[in-house]
């Protein structure tokens, strides 16, 4: 059986399998069973979704296979991936849907579903979803007729409640009155959502790419597009700029001089504040094994041991709850305060630096000072076979050499591509040209030994 869920949820072209109608129906109606099976009464679910045009049409099937499977089902409209997340925990529901694609683009479509702590449902349940599909669709009843269920909270209703938690507790006290903010909306979820928290907190708000058609969610904007955010945040004088991507679980930044802030460097300063709250446990951050050395070396000097898992919010957030930490993300802008959120929430981190600002009173070009972001090559070798590393004389011997060159002042990261014949060599150093160098030796050893 071909795995549907990958480690963010189902994702893939709107309208095609597994992301047709048919497919979602199956998916409301097993999720629905599931639960009810494991409460023994009927379970609530709650249900949102950013702004492209498939949305509405996914919606509708997922409402009519659970709502067909005895569930009650709580629309939420459009809504932020994280905003689902906390509605599902305050409302005391069994699970939260999401249909959103995060950044890809418009076409994409995907569904995520969330526990009621606001963790991504457990591996095993996604299975069993994954098991009823196949089956389902083997036996030609992937489709039945299910009426749609009445929302029994309105949309805005349930967007107002998740603002209040925002502004309420999150933003408790935060004045950011005297403060101008750029927001780039994406044309996705927090279009509506992210100005009016600014704003309803003080601050004088512009906001960009906050006009959703269906079809131009990420399109040349957001956070994947930080370009335009740069120029907007200098030419109106901003003292911040903010860039959400579709689903608004990641945020990055721009100080006022237009300098783009990204995981890593969000990550030095409210590293930095929780230290001055003592509320950084252990000592340690998390992030994945694409940060940036500078920010491992940075936190070294507040005696604070950068912690790195495999690439994805998933694996920083077990991370963070096996150790109790207090602060994880990646360098994508995606970040987690286990304390406020297990999701992780643009607009939570976007409080976040907006209070280490306020408090301290500096710029975010000064809380940025102290993390230098070291140069970085990146080398595919496209290759024949995927051999251990380690089964490779002339490689391992190689590697062993640059590592001993890098010492506690750089980072080599060898690993092969998960989906192209390819072998990728990263390397993280003080100089550019001697990284490019050693990179370049080490390409040079898998070629002469697996290349393609």
């Amino acid at each position: 059986m071909t795995p549907l869920f990958g480690t963010d949820g189902i994702r893939g072209e709107a309208g095609k399998f597994p992301l047709d109608s048919p497919t979602a129906e199956i998916i409301g109606s097993s999720l629905a069973t599931y639960l009810a099976q494991h409460t023994g009464r009927p379970p609530s679910i709650v249900i949102g979704r950013d702004t492209r045009e498939s949305g509405e049409w996914l919606e509708r099937s997922l409402v009519a296979g659970a709502s067909g499977a005895g569930a009650k089902c709580f629309p939420a409209g459009i809504i932020t991936t994280p905003g689902v997340a906390y509605l599902t925990r305050s409302l005391d529901s069994q699970a939260g849907v999401v249909i959103s694609a995060s950044h890809n683009p418009y076409h994409d479509n995907g569904i995520k579903i969330f526990a009621p702590s606001g963790q991504k449902i457990a591996d095993a349940v996604e299975r069993l979803i994954e098991t009823d599909i196949h089956e389902r669709r083997l036996h030609g009843s992937e489709k039945s007729e299910h009426p749609q269920a009445e929302p029994i909270e309105s949309s805005e209703d349930l967007q107002k409640h998740y603002l209040r938690f925002l502004s309420g507790e999150i933003g408790a006290g935060l004045d950011l009155s005297g403060l101008k903010v750029i927001v780039d909306c994406a044309n996705g979820a927090s279009y509506k959502l992210a100005p009016e928290l600014f704003r309803s907190l003080g601050a004088s708000v512009v906001a960009i790419n906050a006009s959703p058609d269906g079809r131009n969610i990420n399109l040349n904007c957001g956070s994947l597009h930080i370009e335009s955010l740069q120029a907007k945040v200098v030419a109106e004088d901003a003292d911040i700029g903010i860039g959400f991507d579709g689903d608004a679980d990641r945020s990055l930044f721009v100080d006022a001089h237009g300098t783009f802030v990204d995981g890593d460097a969000t990550l030095w300063v409210l590293a930095n504040h929780l230290i001055k709250h003592h509320q950084l446990k252990g000592k340690v951050v998390v992030a994945t094994v694409m940060s940036n050395i500078g920010l491992e070396i940075a936190l070294r000097s507040l005696n604070v041991e950068l912690v790195r898992t495999d690439v994805g919010d998933k694996y920083v957030l077990e991370e963070l709850l096996r150790r109790n930490g207090s602060l994880g993300g990646e360098q994508s802008g995606h970040i987690i305060l286990p304390s406020l959120s297990l999701a992780g929430d643009g607009m939570i981190t976007s409080l976040c630096l907006l209070r280490a600002m306020a408090e301290s009173q500096r710029t975010l070009a000064e809380l940025t000072t102290g993390f230098q972001r070291y140069p970085q090559i990146l080398m595919n070798v496209r290759v024949r076979e995927k051999v251990s590393f380690d089964e490779l004389p002339s490689v391992k011997s190689v590697v062993q050499d640059v590592q001993d060159k890098l010492s506690t002042r750089g980072r080599l990261l060898l690993r092969y591509s998960g989906t192209e014949p390819l072998a990728r060599v990263m390397i993280e150093g003080e100089n550019q040209t001697m990284i490019e160098n050693y990179a370049s030796q080490i390409a040079v050893q898998i070629q002469e030994a697996i290349g393609a």
